[in-house]
């Protein structure tokens, strides 16, 4: 631990010494500390256990940041440090249980001995300037979750993610140290240290978090390996996708669509864009997109229409996409979408990340530097030269008979809009067709394009019959005129039954 003298030079080296030093030493699991009162709690009785607003660290400094505390509960049942960094010195921020309050939950006094914080939330006025509003959370194993303004808690970021979807099972690395550096009245942005630990992996990360209109999160991050590992994510997005227009729901629902995000978008190296819509799969499901030296990578919500959604509670239409702007060159490696199936809302079901195709040597740092943006605003990552799919829908394949009637022919069918400035500055007759495929599952019956006056952009419809229902069915199309490419990629797996 750093002299008081020497708190003004705190870096992220500091905490990359602490975890290179855990790396050369065995794993020690943290002993929990929860007395049964707390570690038998229901979900509903642990939102009762509530931090005191009027308690809010820094509430009586010139700074618009605002710090507030998780109690201990449920499975998060072991207590993290925080300390808070200033010029002048470094110190941990002691838990005091008179800063809850505990709701109808009867908690013995001598319950709360010896316990501590599980997490903590940043606050800041992102809506209103006398409002504080939560920026940040930060609460389990290393996850964290970040809004800008006008939006709501959706999808999550973790620092780091091992084996998951294995055979052997998923590691899951945890934040078990924080530090926080306290701002200055006329800083903009708060930083905050984090130290990572778990059986095959430590970490020492820089988070800083940065809000706004679209609040964005500077990693920078040095993490060690004990020993290899199977599978390992680097930056690692978590969200959920229940049902949508690609895949409706089974059930009668008011609610059209019920999704934290709607697909995974990738900006690869070679400078080519992949949307690749999301499913809720019957079975787990991994696609892997080869890339060299990404520039980003995210799982979005490109769907901003109330409509859509329905759902005046939970006002889906305003979940942020995470978007991984890449920094330097990142190397070989591939972006991992896994899809898991879940039959409600409650679960996280889609993580997407980077793995890098070698890993570091045990001892070895990886290095890595990317800046987290959560946005609303999803064309202004887009490349403005090219289009995008806005919409991706599921039908059941027809063909119109002479008596007008549609009638379905045994197809599946999926129409998918293209759209975007570039597609809207072509005139209606343009030449624009489609560069597509499909895999050797499925027999290409129809493959349609036409000019969409509403949107002013190009509608494709597929339709396709389905040889093994049971086997997914892989395929790609792209708009182009002649030699030249005019929208990012569409990749689609329609999920077998």
């Amino acid at each position: 631990m750093l002299l008081a003298g020497q708190a003004s030079a705190f870096s992220l080296e500091d905490v990359a010494d602490k975890a290179q030093e855990l790396a050369e030493r065995p794993y020690e699991p943290p002993q929990s500390n929860l007395p049964d009162v707390f570690r038998d709690m229901a979900f509903a009785d642990y939102q009762q256990v509530r931090f005191k607003e009027e308690e809010a660290y820094w509430s009586d400094l010139k700074t618009p940041f605002k710090l507030m505390f998780y109690h201990q509960g449920m499975h998060f049942d072991v207590p993290v440090k925080i300390h808070e960094v200033t010029a002048t010195d470094v110190k941990e921020i002691e838990y005091d249980p008179e800063q809850f309050e505990f709701g109808g939950v009867k908690v013995p006094p001598e319950s709360l001995e010896g316990l501590g914080y599980a997490g903590f939330k940043v606050l800041y006025p992102l809506n209103e300037k006398r409002k504080l509003d939560e920026l940040m959370s930060l609460l389990g194993a290393s996850y964290f979750r970040v809004v800008g303004k006008d939006q709501v808690y959706g999808l999550s970021a973790r620092g780091l993610a091992i084996d998951t979807a294995v055979a052997a099972g998923e590691e899951f690395p945890a934040f078990r140290e924080f530090w926080i550096e306290r701002p200055q009245p006329d800083r903009g942005s708060v930083v905050i240290y984090a130290l990572l630990d778990s059986p095959r992996a430590t970490g020492a990360y820089r988070l800083e978090v940065d809000p706004g209109k679209d609040s964005t999160v500077d990693v920078d991050a040095k993490v060690y390996l004990r020993e290899p590992v199977e599978k390992l994510g680097i930056a690692p997005l978590t969200s959920m996708y229940l049902f949508g227009e690609n895949q409706p729901s089974k059930q009668v629902n008011y609610r059209p669509e019920l999704h934290d995000s709607d697909g995974l978008a990738i900006h690869a190296g070679n400078g080519e864009w992949i949307w690749r819509p999301l499913n809720n799969p019957k079975r787990l499901a991994i696609s892997s997109y080869m890339v060299e030296n990404p520039r980003g990578f995210g799982l979005m919500q490109r769907d901003r229409l109330f409509t859509h959604y329905q759902d005046l509670d939970d006002r889906y239409e305003l979940r942020p996409s995470g978007w991984v702007e890449t920094e330097g060159d990142w190397g070989k490696g591939h972006v991992e979408l896994i899809e898991i199936p879940t039959p409600d809302e409650t679960n996280d079901n889609i993580v997407a990340f980077w793995v890098p195709e070698e890993q570091p040597k045990p001892g070895e740092a990886l290095e890595l530097n990317y800046r987290l943006h959560f946005t609303m605003d999803e064309p202004a990552l887009q490349d403005p030269s090219l289009g995008w799919v806005s919409q991706t829908r599921l039908s059941v394949g027809d063909v119109k008979q002479s008596n007008l009637i549609r009638k379905p022919d045994g197809t599946t069918a999926l129409i998918v809009d293209f759209v975007g400035p570039a597609l809207a500055k072509l005139p209606q007759d343009a030449p624009v067709t489609t560069r597509m495929s499909i895999d050797d599952n499925a027999e290409l019956v129809e493959n349609n394009l036409r000019y969409n006056p509403v949107t002013k952009g190009w509608r494709m419809t597929l339709r396709f019959r389905i040889k093994d229902p049971v086997r997914p069915v892989e395929m790609r199309a792209a708009l182009v005129e002649g030699d030249k490419t005019l929208s990012e990629t569409w990749s689609y797996q329609m999920p077998g039954q």
